[in-house]
């Protein structure tokens, strides 16, 4: 067994690696870019390198300073992770030939199966169902829509390196195939340092269905079920579970059998995942292989009571497999939500910056588990993806795992940056998701204008009101507490308000009992109790006997909550200051229509027009990256540019102007 190991990667993969080194008692080696000098996974490291500045291609895609790294330390293998070199056939070659074991299957299976149009034809000559397309590299715009049309439309653009949904397109006609083409090659170029691109048939309604995979250098592969990655926006996976509520036992069993089998014919040695699309008739189509370890890889865990990171690592030092497809049995249920720093509810654009408050809700082994590369006080980096973290649940079934995932996206608090833990909380509730019955374009369909507010219906608003109300009633409670108060002239809070929510005032009487409050609202009593404390982000405690769990943030004369993935601003005020409220003139926003306004912070890569220019609706005006991803902001109108009020190359911040029409 290694000594020590390095971890060529960077936020909650590499805390989540070096955590099973510690455990087998392997000692660690964290690389780092400047950007990344005060993050969580150099601080658990035993040791830890400067590979470079912020950018991954002059720091976590250098070969040269990762391998320098392992000599400097004495690092006997490295894990990569997922992303960046995870499946660089070049890399694990350079390792094996500086002696460094590569914790991942050899070069040869990357070769064969890592690349996109490899497998593909691979897969093929195995006479394994595919789906139809181009596989061999597409030089220019022009041809790719030449060929898109010859297979056609709807057809997907795929940069042949990618992964994580970067380097992805669905075009429905040419000028999208034309556009999509060229912003794949340039994502690809800055992601993987790799721009070939392929077209295939975009099957519609599908569902993305995977099995992971294990094999050991003795022959010995076997599937570890599957998970249902069905649930994506965009192409990148929102929420995974497993095992897939749309399988039946034989589809199970011959989709296990055909990913090994297609393992097997490459030698595959380490953990790995066969893709799959799967029809409404349980059809199945090969659709690729990520030889690595794969995000989601904690529902196969949670399913299974494997350590996937600890057989890679075993197997990658020569260990055999000590179990055999028999032994393995599916136990209960498991999902993850991925928290990522974007606002919901500005298209989900990036969201970076300080983290002021991050909390996320308790671990409890086998029921809640939470994987990630950040703390309190750290930042959310431009640079980077967007992940903040991995919530995982487990339950005896499907119907308990969401329940449990609700109550844990209730109890996650992040402060200072935008998360989709509204978004996540939404669907959770969404009924097609409750009763099994999606497919990859569940999102798009169910939120076609993107996710707003309104979309975020409470079950049961009053809560909402009544938690309210009793908050403030707490509150007024301490200030008539406080001492030095005139005799006979005490400060004495009265049981009658109103609460101001959505623009409705809403009758309501708190009355103090013994560890909480009665609240009186539209009939009905509500028993409120809790131990919360003044500036606690979570108020807990029960309703009537039920339990339940809010966030609150007093902001100013206004008390936030948060519930179920409704986030409201309500005030709570007497009766006569509920009216004098509601005489307050509105202060219209500022008109900034003439304005193009970066949606995000990021770094502005282009502008395609000129002051004078007459620009048509739907033309480019900009383009700016951010988190790894390349963002094109288009004319939503005809109009004329006047000014342009920021240069390529510079940093924006969000809502800063660009550019100014007429």
């Amino acid at each position: 067994m290694f000594k020590k190991i390095l971890i060529a990667n960077r936020g909650e993969i590499a805390c989540r690696v070096i955590k099973t080194a510690r455990k087998m008692g392997i000692k660690t080696v964290a690389v780092f870019s400047e950007a990344d000098r005060d993050a969580m996974h150099v601080e658990m490291a035993d040791e830890a390198v400067c590979i470079g500045p912020p950018p991954s291609k002059e720091s976590y895609l250098m070969i040269d300073k990762i391998i320098a790294a392992c000599k400097e330390t004495g690092a006997e293998a490295v894990h990569p992770g997922y992303g960046f070199l995870s499946e660089n056939a070049g890399f694990c070659e350079r390792l094996e030939n500086a002696g460094i074991v590569f914790i991942g299957p050899k070069a040869h299976s990357i070769k064969a199966m890592g690349d996109k149009i490899a497998s593909k034809k691979l897969a093929m000559a195995a006479h394994v169902t595919t789906i139809p397309g181009y596989t061999d590299v597409i030089d220019t715009a022009e041809q790719a829509v030449e060929i898109a049309a010859g297979i056609g439309y709807p057809v997907m653009i795929k940069a042949s390196a990618g992964g994580g949904g970067k380097g992805l397109r669905v075009a429905f006609n040419d000028k999208e195939t034309f556009e999509g083409f060229t912003s794949c090659k340039n994502e690809a170029r800055n992601s993987f340092g790799d721009d070939r691109v392929f077209i295939e048939k975009y099957v519609e309604e599908p569902r993305h269905i995977e099995i992971q995979v294990l094999g050991d250098s003795r022959g010995n592969t076997l599937y570890l079920w599957e998970r249902e990655c069905s649930l994506q926006r965009r192409h990148q996976k929102v929420i995974e579970e497993a095992p897939s509520p749309f399988l039946d036992e034989a589809t199970r069993k011959a989709m296990g059998e055909q990913a090994v089998a297609l393992a097997k014919a490459v030698n595959y040695e380490s953990a790995g995942t066969v893709e799959f699309v799967v029809g409404k008739d349980r059809s199945f189509y090969f659709l690729e292989m990520n030889t690595r370890l794969q995000v989601e890889h904690p529902v196969t865990e949670l399913i299974t009571g494997l350590d996937l990171v600890e057989q890679m690592i075993r197997v990658a030092a020569g260990e055999k497999l000590t179990f055999t497809q028999s032994d393995l049995q599916l136990n209960g249920w498991a999902m993850e939500c991925r928290i990522n720093a974007e606002d919901p509810f500005r298209n989900f654009l990036p969201s970076i910056g300080r983290l002021v408050k991050f909390a996320p809700p308790a671990e409890v082994p086998g029921q809640v588990r939470v994987d990630t590369g950040v703390y309190e006080g750290g930042e959310i980096s431009m640079y980077y993806d967007s992940m903040i973290a991995k919530l995982i649940v487990h339950a005896a079934s499907r119907e308990q795992a969401i329940a449990r995932m609700r109550d844990a996206l209730n109890k996650f608090v992040i402060r200072g940056v935008s998360s989709n833990i509204a978004f996540q909380s939404a669907l959770m509730r969404n009924q097609r998701f409750v009763n099994g019955n999606f497919n990859t374009g569940l999102i798009a369909e169910e939120y076609p204008k993107g996710f707003n507010a309104e979309d975020v219906i409470h079950d049961d608003p009053a809560i909402l009101i009544v938690v309210g109300a009793a908050i403030h009633r707490r509150y007024l409670e301490r200030n008539a507490s406080i001492s030095g108060q005139l005799p006979g002239h005490e400060y004495v809070p009265g049981d009658d308000f109103v609460v101001l929510l959505g623009g409705v005032q809403h009758p309501v009487k708190a009355t103090p009992v013994s560890g909480g409050f009665k609240v009186a609202y539209a009939g009905e009593i509500h028993e409120i109790r809790s131990p919360w404390q003044f500036g606690q982000p979570l108020y807990e405690g029960t309703i009537n006997g039920e339990s339940f769990c809010m966030q609150v943030e007093r902001r100013g004369l206004r008390y936030r909550l948060f519930h179920c993935g409704t986030q409201v601003d309500l005030m709570v005020l007497t009766a006569q200051a509920a009216a004098l409220q509601a005489l307050m003139p509105h202060k219209a926003p500022p008109d900034l229509s003439k304005f193009l306004l970066s949606p995000m912070p990021g770094l502005l890569t282009q502008i395609a027009v000129a002051p004078g220019q007459e620009v048509k609706a739907g033309e480019i005006l900009a383009k700016i990256e951010a988190m790894k991803m390349e963002n094109v902001l288009k004319a939503e109108q005809d109009c004329v540019v006047d000014k342009l009020l920021a240069k390529p190359g510079e940093s924006l911040a969000v809502d800063q102007a660009i550019i100014e029409f007429r």
